[in-house]
């Protein structure tokens, strides 16, 4: 779908690489700037997952004749992006005032955690910081338990990879429209934020001061349960459909401990209740149960698991190394991705490419 356009990233963290590559997932012509000394992580040494359908430079943006080229890459492309901290860009030559002076039609895409400006801007933080500062991580467990969400996926890829994503298809359509670039701020603490609208949105159902009490975090039908096992399911049948098919599916439908769906003051006692049954039976012998049923509860599966999923398996969810297969999907059709870049390897290709352009 993005066939044609040419996005440089700048080697960085977590976020700005996964929008990059979910970009090269689209078509784009990804070109990721890799540092010649070190890297953003010790553990990135070789390949990385996040490099997949990307080609890769290897340059030294404090070598002035390696700045040339960064530049020259610049005046070639559609957007790029970069995942520093606020005033890294600048201080090497490559702010925005530099970089949309060599390329005015230039999206230019900056991801943080903290932003541009404000007190925090230019202090270190990872996901759970941000997550935590936004008030979403509040909502992570039920009340008196310690917050815990995934690692990275609400903070660095929901509130910040997507939206800078998102913010550079945005601009993108505008440059092509207006030949006028612009820069995408995006800050995880800004799309985190945003993402909350959904919770806040439903009313009643939502407290806004207290974690544990709401619909979604608080009630008997919305919560995972430990199986004898040692397994766990989820179950969350919010629609009354649903939840009178689950109460029949589990044996109590005539229990009047769980006639009041909505009532938050019997949520803890029905809690309990259900998960005394659920710690009866193994979490595949509830899967089998529910499965093909609208009572929504699904067995809670680690990510090899989920690969040998009937669903999953269908869809072609998982490619063959255990790695995710690009989304979205377009006509119905699985895309395979392009191959993982090694550090480097299209340098000498690029430079000369570029001295082709009259670039360089």
């Amino acid at each position: 779908m993005l066939t044609g356009l040419r996005i440089v990233e700048f080697e960085a963290l977590g976020p700005a690489p996964f929008a990059g590559m979910l970009l090269a997932d689209l078509g784009a012509e990804v070109i990721v700037v890799h540092r010649k000394t070190g890297g953003a992580l010790p553990i990135k040494q070789g390949k990385n997952l996040l490099d997949r359908g990307k080609r890769s430079i290897m340059l030294d943006l404090k070598d002035p004749g390696d700045l040339e080229v960064a530049k020259a890459l610049i005046k070639s492309a559609d957007g790029m992006t970069e995942g520093l901290r606020p005033g890294v860009m600048e201080r090497l030559g490559l702010g925005p005032d530099v970089a949309m002076v060599l390329n005015p039609q230039l999206v230019y895409g900056r991801m943080t955690g903290w932003g541009q400006d404000g007190p925090n801007a230019r202090l270190a933080g990872h996901d759970m910081n941000y997550q935590a500062l936004t008030g979403a991580l509040y909502y992570a467990g039920q009340e008196g338990a310690v917050p815990a969400v995934p690692p990275t996926l609400l903070g660095d890829i929901g509130g910040g990879a997507m939206y800078l994503a998102v913010g550079m298809l945005s601009g993108l359509l505008q440059a092509q429209r207006t030949g006028q670039g612009t820069v995408v701020d995006a800050a995880i603490v800004d799309g985190t934020s945003h993402m909350m609208a959904l919770n806040l949105s439903m009313g009643a159902h939502f407290s806004r001061e207290q974690r544990g009490v709401s619909a979604l975090d608080g009630s008997h039908w919305s919560c995972c349960y430990r199986c004898s096992d040692g397994g766990f399911v989820a179950v969350q049948c919010f629609e009354p459909q649903f939840y009178a098919l689950f109460r029949d599916l589990m044996g109590i439908a005539e229990d009047t401990r769980f006639d009041d769906q909505f009532d938050r003051e019997k949520w803890p006692d029905q809690v309990a209740g259900l998960q005394a049954i659920f710690e009866t039976r193994p979490r595949d012998h509830w899967a089998g149960l529910f499965a093909d049923t609208d009572a929504c509860v699904t067995p809670v599966l680690s990510p090899v698991e989920s690969a040998d999923d009937p669903h999953m398996r269908a869809r072609g969810v998982w490619q063959a190394d255990g790695t995710p297969s690009p989304a979205p999907r377009f006509g119905g059709a699985v895309r395979a991705p392009g191959k993982i870049a090694e550090h480097g390897a299209d340098t000498d290709r690029l430079i000369k490419e570029l001295r082709e352009k009259g670039l360089l």
